[in-house]
């Protein structure tokens, strides 16, 4: 398969039609991905925001003061209140926050970035991403997965993965399929939303000279039973059960 990146995409603002933009810089074929960052995706759904519009409470003031006292850096409190306000829950206050979206991901600070956002304080994750990927698939005719980048437990480092998605499942279901040697899988399902996003952000980059989309060609899903099960849920994950369990220990 070939992933190459869409050149050419301006700084996008607030009402932009981003699939017409991504329709001008590639010519776009039938069996193409198109994988774009959430970044772009927010920003032309004018999800950014100042802090000022996230007056702390009390939980965001006692967030602050401690993970102000744990790493001795200063903390605003209405950072704090922004990722209370874009999370369904709290999985851990200390020493980091980390944050279950309403639509399934995990992730750090409700994955609020604060790069590369020249006109505001803030830009918050797609409110549904899955439904903004639907409005590009509809458009350009061609499945699309929205990307963002996430660390990863027991690893140093961020990967890319899938954050909505549509016109593809979000997995392979290789069970009751067979081996080389005939054995029958009776577990693997294989998250290619995901493995789809973190080729995308190879091709990408990042910081400064990042390139927000990427077409991924000549790649096919094959003859395979597909799933849409990509988020565990609660009562099905056992490291976020143990994460209730446990608290940081800041002396």
């Amino acid at each position: 398969m070939e992933a190459f990146a869409v050149e050419g995409l301006p700084e996008v603002r607030a009402g932009e039609d981003l699939a017409a933009l991504v329709d001008e810089g590639v010519d776009i074929r039938d069996g193409d991905v198109l994988c774009v960052a959430s970044t772009v995706v927010s920003k032309a759904e004018g999800r950014t925001a100042d802090l000022e519009a996230f007056p702390a409470g009390e939980r965001a003031d006692a967030i602050a003061d401690r993970l102000e006292a744990i790493t001795g850096e200063e903390k605003d409190p209405r950072f704090a209140q922004a990722v209370l306000s874009e999370s369904e829950e709290l999985l851990t206050e200390a020493p980091f926050l980390l944050a279950v979206m309403h639509f399934g991901h995990v992730t750090v600070n409700a994955g609020i970035d604060r790069s590369n956002v020249p006109d505001a304080d803030l830009l918050l994750l797609p409110a549904e991403p899955s439904a903004s990927a639907r409005r590009l698939s509809e458009t350009l005719g061609v499945p699309v997965v929205v990307t963002d980048t996430s660390g990863r437990p027991f690893r140093y480092g961020q990967r890319g993965v899938a954050v909505g998605w549509h016109g593809m499942p979000a997995a392979r279901d290789w069970r009751g399929e067979a081996d080389r040697h005939g054995r029958e899988l009776g577990v693997t399902v294989q998250a290619v939303v995901d493995e789809l996003a973190a080729t995308a952000n190879l091709v990408a980059g990042e910081g400064a000279g990042g390139t927000p989309a990427v077409v991924v060609r000549d790649w096919a899903f094959g003859d395979h039973d597909g799933s849409e099960n990509l988020f565990r849920e609660p009562a099905d994950d056992l490291v976020r059960e143990a994460l209730g369990e446990w608290t940081f220990d800041d002396g």
